[in-house]
């Protein structure tokens, strides 16, 4: 997805990566609406409300965690974004912050980067809902695994609100912000090693102002 061109300053392109869910979005209401549909249609009992609490990993593992069989995992997955669009996508609001964030990058001459274990496509149809406008979005990437995009596209920090962005940051050499936005606690996320804490995006244009001459001169 590109809305935007990636910003560059001395040749070399400046990006900075965001996750989305609990990062840039508040998707929970939606969360616990699809997952408790889709074990109504199945005949499943899934927590819908425990699983909108503890967003970050992958739809499979936590299907796994509510204790679904191997065999019904990825018809379940699929039909989890088939009725996504519908159920959650209306219902999500964007965190307090996140589209001042994403301005700050742009116009510090930087690109946007959203890194997200989300499938592709619905997080697509989230940005455009609200309007936020990303240089690039890649989906389906979920902790450490973060760090591959993280190093393609050329981000200087990675903004999260779970451990496994913080470990996706680290993995990728970047600097890694963590938000208090989503299940992690402040201690959490600075005991997995973030450089800075925040407690919402409302406080990240002003952090990167600060931090501006020292990313630019990241090599």
């Amino acid at each position: 997805m590109s809305n935007c061109r990636p910003g560059y300053r001395g040749g070399v392109t400046i990006t900075i990566g965001f996750d989305l869910d609990m990062t840039l979005i508040d998707p929970r209401p939606g969360m616990v609406a699809a997952m408790d549909a889709l074990g109504a249609e199945a005949g499943l009992t899934l927590d819908g409300e425990h699983f909108a609490a503890n967003l970050g990993p992958p739809l499979e593992d936590v299907l796994r965690g509510f204790g679904v069989p191997e065999e019904r995992v990825p018809g379940l997955v699929a039909r989890f974004r088939e009725i996504y669009p519908e159920i959650v996508v209306p219902r999500t609001v964007a965190l307090p912050g996140a589209a001042a964030a994403l301005r700050a990058v742009g116009e510090a001459g930087r690109g946007t980067l959203v890194v997200t274990g989300k499938y592709g496509p619905n997080a697509a149809l989230h940005l455009r809902a609200l309007g936020l406008e990303v240089g690039m979005l890649v989906g389906e990437l979920w902790s450490a695994e973060k760090a591959r995009a993280l190093i393609e596209h050329g981000a200087l920090a990675y903004v999260g609100d779970h451990v496994g962005d913080v470990r996706g940051a680290l993995a990728a050499g970047v600097v890694a912000v963590g938000v208090t936005t989503g299940p992690c606690t402040r201690a959490e996320l600075s005991d997995a090693g973030a450089e800075v804490v925040l407690d919402s995006l409302e406080e990240f244009p002003g952090w990167l102002t600060a931090n501006a001459d020292r990313l630019a001169g990241v090599p």
